[in-house]
């Protein structure tokens, strides 16, 4: 399938010009996140604290999210200061600061640090969750939705050979609302009734369909199934605790919405649940009692990690409150220039405790991997907006859009032009 050029580029915004980096957010008093939201001025002095290439739009925020200046500036610190004191860093003083970093992360997310280990990422807490999990028995199921995570789902397929059990695969209808959702995981724990660990994503990474994790967890547990929630995309993007989930295992990314260097991230485990959980390759640095021992990562560059103290400051100035409303306002913004587009498909439904940032989007009848690769690369080269194309839901193939908090009203009032008319000119 080829896109047929027959109108006229958009041509992208002038980048507005950067201003230096300040230590701290002044977030205006008396407003409310929804206000916030739409006040352009203050959004554009937060854009002015991220460096973003001129060359192209980036609507692909959810790989990881870049870090702003004041990160950025404190990881080249530590990354020299590591470099610098070498051994004596990592044998000295490196262990107190984790356990501060940990302090730190406990607090926003409203647990003990005695909770929480850290970890080189999402995707490395969840395959120690998931093959460390260790009430499996031979004839048990576990399951996971098409719209996991693809490592976790590796994760879980590996467990047949490591814990002799079966495997199953729900899928999650389109159009999947709240009650569609709920309804959708009560079948499937009805007709699998051998499962006994399910993995749940609270944001999946595909189309952004934000799950009811508490009532899906509360549901699981009435029938003896444990749950290992997928939180790597959600937090620093949603407001929330780790109660407002009621999950015994979660997983989290700090690279991601909390905007941390790449290579952080950490794992969650409720302490009465710790024996659940087998200690990484039978760890002996750290008792059967410590969370730590859950992790074995090895000598690993731990500049990110004492970095991440910076990037909850940052998270801090502006609130996960008012992160979370200007996420929704501009998918929002773009989504309802477009929703009259008859053959275009939004994947998150028009309920706002259903999404944040990140929404997928289908053209009627272009459901293949070349089809959203070739609309990828339209919208790149036509209008230099980088998107990118997920595989997975039910009804086939899609292109993700991710805007973040450098992002402006105007960009994604390009993308919606650009959407209606890439869709226009593939209408069948």
């Amino acid at each position: 399938m080829a896109v047929s050029a027959v109108s006229s580029p958009v041509v992208p915004p002038s980048p507005a010009p950067r201003r230096p980096a300040a230590e701290s957010l002044v977030v205006p008093a008396g407003r409310t996140p929804d206000q916030l939201a739409r006040d352009e001025s203050f959004w554009s002095a937060v854009a002015g604290k991220y460096r973003v290439s001129s060359d192209f739009i980036n609507l692909e925020n959810g790989y990881y999210g870049i870090m702003p200046e004041p990160v950025r500036q404190a990881y080249h610190r530590n990354v020299d200061q590591l470099n610098e004191l070498n051994s004596h860093l990592l044998r000295t003083t490196y262990a107190d600061q984790a356990d501060e970093v940990r302090k730190r992360i406990a607090a926003v997310l409203g647990t003990s640090h005695t909770e929480i280990a850290l970890t080189r990422g999402g995707t490395e807490a969840l395959q120690n969750l998931i093959g460390g999990y260790n009430r499996l028995r031979p004839g048990d199921a576990v399951m996971y939705a098409d719209l996991d995570y693809h490592s976790a789902r590796y994760a879980m397929n590996w467990l047949r050979d490591r814990r002799g059990v079966s495997v199953e695969r729900m899928v999650i209808p389109e159009p999947a609302t709240r009650q569609v959702a709920l309804d959708t995981y009560a079948q499937a724990l009805r007709e699998h009734p051998r499962v006994k660990l399910l993995l749940l994503s609270h944001m999946n990474n595909r189309t952004g369909l934000v799950l009811p994790v508490a009532e899906i967890v509360t549901m699981a547990r009435e029938k003896g199934v444990d749950v290992i929630v997928d939180a790597a995309h959600s937090w620093g993007q949603l407001d929330f605790t780790i109660d407002d989930l009621k999950a015994d295992f979660a997983l989290f990314s700090l690279h991601k919405w909390i905007g941390a260097p790449l290579g952080s991230g950490f794992l969650y485990i409720r302490k009465e649940r710790l024996p659940d959980i087998d200690s990484a390759f039978a760890d002996e640095t750290y008792s059967g009692r410590d969370i730590r021992s859950r992790v074995h990562s090895g000598t690993m560059d731990v500049a990110p990690i004492l970095t991440v103290g910076t990037a909850l400051d940052f998270h801090a100035g502006l609130g996960t409150a008012v992160k979370q409303s200007r996420l929704r306002f501009l998918r929002d913004r773009w989504v309802h220039q477009v929703i009259d587009v008859p053959n275009l498909e939004i994947l998150t439904p028009e309920e706002p405790a259903m999404y944040g940032a990140i929404t997928a989007f289908r053209i009627t009848g272009r459901t293949s991997e070349a089809d959203n690769v070739a609309i990828t690369k339209d919208l790149m080269d036509r209008h230099r907006i980088f998107t990118v194309r997920r595989g997975g839901p039910v009804k086939g193939d899609c292109v993700r859009v991710t805007p973040a908090l450098f992002t402006s009203r105007e960009e994604v009032d390009l993308l919606a032009r650009a959407v209606r008319e890439v869709a226009v000119r593939m209408r069948r």
